[in-house]
């Protein structure tokens, strides 16, 4: 008899690539997925037979309204790669270029859209029927992906996610992403310059090249924290299929990123607050982690802060008597939202994106370069950050970014303020109104009690009286 982790995955494949993809996601879910089924799912594989009707140079023709041969000078009818949701072409400009054409298998929307409403059906039930069902919280995670796929079925989308990594990048020696050709792309299709490297995976390919793995493996590092605390906007899809080496100078290797449908992003006080917690972890100051946790509303308000540091503390400690180069920087990011977790903790779409990230760049840097030592990459890369958050130039450059709209609302502020006054004035009477109304209610409820207390001692009296002349009448 198989595993129960390895009976799910397997139930998975057999359902088809959409439940292939949910298990994709819900193996990110190790804040509160067990470690053996996550590990499980982890294996999915999300590989389909492209289709052959409608023919690839159909489908341009209905998307571009015109002939293929007036945008392209050969396609490749034989997908280069095919999955569940789209499929890719090989093809050539007129002016030689060389191009790689995205297309969405049809009818794929109403398939995903159907596969959807199944599962929300299963979630309520899992909530409603099984023990701690509304603790895994299922509702959310359908919701999860719900928002994670359809992002994948607009190609529009996935095109300005390409194009702002590309821009973020533009004069990086890290990272090369490809040009996307916006006046041959449509909602359904999406064409790309097609780019050469090696997959990140091919490690005996890389050896041969002479690359230097353990800088590879570091700049790898460095590109997931640039992306989260330079640009708030990250690939959230890094696994090895999407990634690949460009070793034209093997001692200062450059990656190539592809397919940004999924993208996470941080508001400036998510940033803040995560890199905060990270230095305090760093420091072991779990009082400090607890504190931000309450202060940036991860959890709720009335969380005592001493039982959560006192978790946290439990947790973390036993992972630190490992040697720094040996503890896994995501799983403790796991360990840290599981405990949270068990104080209300609301995970958030984008940090569950940054989690999974997180471990599939660390997961790929240690296959390039077993002895990697993140900590020893992001620890002065948050330092830097830190610091360079409370220069001067700085705080001037924010200033300067705000006064526009400062200015704009400036014309505004004394309605805001009278706005704000008559709002704490009915604020007040409201607070006036309920308090002479709960005066009122407690004085009834006091006239009620004295006169019940009343009621109470004169039917005493009168059973005491009767049993007086019930007895002396004897």
């Amino acid at each position: 008899k198989l595993p129960a982790p390895v009976r799910l995955r397997s139930a998975l494949e057999e359902l088809g690539p959409i439940y292939i993809k949910f298990g994709q996601l819900l193996s990110t879910r190790r804040d509160f997925l067990p470690h053996d089924i996550s590990e499980a799912l982890q294996s999915l594989q999300d590989k389909v037979p492209g289709f052959k009707e409608p023919g690839i140079l159909q489908v341009i023709e209905q998307t571009l309204e015109s002939p293929w041969q007036s945008h392209f000078a050969s396609v490749e009818t034989d997908a280069l790669a095919s999955a569940s949701i789209a499929q890719v072409h090989a093809a050539t400009l007129h002016d030689g270029t060389a191009v790689v054409i995205k297309v969405l298998r049809p009818g794929i929307g109403e398939v995903i859209r159907q596969d959807i409403a199944v599962l929300k059906w299963i979630a309520r039930l899992v909530e409603r029927y099984v023990p701690d069902g509304r603790r895994l919280r299922p509702r959310e995670v359908i919701d999860d992906y719900e928002h994670v796929i359809l992002n994948e079925l607009n190609l529009t989308a996935e095109g300005a996610n390409t194009t702002l990594l590309k821009r973020n990048f533009e004069n990086s020696p890290l990272l090369y992403v490809p040009r996307v050709y916006w006046d041959i792309s449509r909602d359904n299709m999406l064409v790309t310059e097609r780019i050469h490297g090696i997959p990140v995976s091919n490690i005996d390919s890389l050896r041969e090249r002479g690359v230097d793995l353990k800088k590879l493996a570091e700049t790898g590092v460095e590109i997931f924290f640039t992306q989260v605390f330079e640009h708030s906007f990250f690939h959230a899809d890094m696994h090895p299929g999407n990634i690949f080496v460009d070793a034209d100078n093997p001692l200062n290797p450059r990656y190539i990123a592809i397919d940004c449908a999924i993208i996470g992003s941080l508001s400036r006080d998510d940033q803040q607050y995560l890199a905060r917690n990270l230095l305090a972890i760093f420091k072991r100051d779990y009082r400090k982690v607890a504190e931000l946790h309450v202060e940036c509303g991860w959890v709720p308000k009335n969380t005592k802060v001493v039982e959560f540091e006192a978790a946290m503390r439990t947790v973390c400690e036993p992972i630190f008597e490992k040697p720094l180069k040996d503890i896994s920087f995501g799983y403790l990011l796991v360990q840290l939202f599981r405990t949270a977790g068990r104080f209300n903790m609301e995970v958030q779409p984008s940090l569950v994106l940054l989690q999974k990230t997180l471990l599939n760049v660390e997961g790929l840097g240690r296959q390039l370069y077993p002895e990697l030592d993140l900590w020893q990459t992001a620890l002065p890369f948050l330092e830097r950050w830190n610091r360079k958050r409370m220069q001067p130039s700085w705080l001037w450059k924010q200033l300067k970014q705000n006064v526009p709209d400062w200015v704009e609302q400036a014309p505004h502020l004394p309605q805001l303020v009278l706005d704000s006054l008559n709002q704490h004035k009915q604020v007040e009477a409201l607070n006036n109104t309920l308090s002479h109304v709960l005066t009122e209610q407690r004085a009834r409820e006091e006239r009620q009690r004295r006169s019940e207390r009343r009621a109470m001692f004169a039917i005493i009296v009168m059973a005491g009286a009767l049993l007086a002349a019930l007895y002396f009448g004897r």
